[in-house]
């Protein structure tokens, strides 16, 4: 008899556990993608765990290219993205939403002797291409109106990211066709351009500002794209001295798009898991109030609405 009861006793132990595991499981939601849209999901984990306290996040970077497989695979329940979504991915199942926006910013060491010019004088779109696609410029005193030789050291990102697959769309490649020293993430490629006085790259915004601040991180300043391809950066061009002023840029269309652009958060089909569901429709409603403060772009609200109708 007491054999029977403590095998009772274990069967139900083995019961609870099970059901504990399954909702711990069920309130668990898992994210992996872009370094672009990290900070900004860490921001939204702590502040809905503040009204939900029995979810919990697990949260990594990794690239957009992690994010979208781990998503496709069912090993996560949201990928973050931070580029176009290829009609291959589409075909395999992705479904997502707009979240949030920033930009790719083209970044260059703070110490190097013609910053200055170049930041009067921009770059133009084909000048950028030349320098990151075609190899073309390889030294300063190749541009029009700057005759000092100084050679450029360009670096890329060698993972699979939003950050280069945005800044190539905009030179008119892909992120294979990017030359320069490859480096791994986001705040890998902005570290190379600080510690290398020729060194130039691309940045998403938040790595190349301070949030707290608004000032560009130490060691690393913004190259200024010359939209209207006049050889001076104009008064409206002129929206990178502080992280507000690239972000109204952004939001009042200012920028070109790319390289400005949405942000998703993605899975393999539309999520079932309710924590899930219920998460997005936050991020899509009270979430956006903490978007700014992020150092992020809000979306507008006929953009809120229509990621809304796709989760009701």
């Amino acid at each position: 008899m007491k054999t029977k009861s403590l095998l009772f006793i274990l069967a139900l132990a083995i019961i609870f556990s099970a059901c504990s595991s399954r909702k711990k499981k069920e309130q668990t939601i898992s994210l992996s993608g872009a370094f672009a849209l990290y900070p900004m999901v860490i921001k939204w984990s702590d502040e809905y765990k503040k009204e939900h306290p029995d979810v919990r996040f697990n949260i990594s970077a990794g690239g957009a290219g992690k994010g979208v497989a781990d998503a496709l695979s069912g090993t996560i329940d949201l990928g973050m993205l931070s580029r176009q979504i290829e009609q291959q991915e589409i075909d395999n199942g992705i479904w997502w939403v707009s979240v949030t926006k920033d930009a790719v910013i083209p970044t260059i060491n703070s110490g190097n002797p013609l910053f200055e010019t170049l930041k009067k004088r921009g770059l133009t779109r084909d000048e950028f291409r030349k320098i990151f696609i075609t190899g073309e410029i390889t030294n300063w005193n190749q541009l029009p109106g700057v005759g000092t030789d100084q050679v450029i050291n360009v670096f890329t990102r060698s993972d699979a990211c939003g950050a280069a697959a945005t800044w190539a769309e905009y030179l008119g490649g892909k992120q294979e066709d990017l030359l320069g020293t490859g480096v791994f993430g986001d705040p890998g490629l902005a570290d190379a351009v600080v510690k290398d006085i020729n060194g130039v790259g691309y940045n998403n915004t938040i790595y190349l500002y301070d949030n707290e601040t608004g000032n560009k991180n130490k060691g690393i300043e913004a190259i200024p794209i010359d939209i209207n391809e006049n050889g001076v950066v104009d008064a409206e061009e002129a929206n990178y001295d502080k992280l507000g002023q690239i972000l109204d840029a952004i939001a009042a269309g200012k920028f070109p798009s790319p390289p400005a652009r949405d942000l998703y958060l993605v899975s393999k089909g539309k999520p079932q898991k309710q924590a899930t569901l219920d998460f997005l429709k936050w991020v899509i409603t009270k979430g956006q109030a903490f978007v700014q403060e992020a150092g992020y772009v809000p979306l507008n609200i006929s953009t809120l609405d229509e990621q809304l109708s796709k989760l009701n």
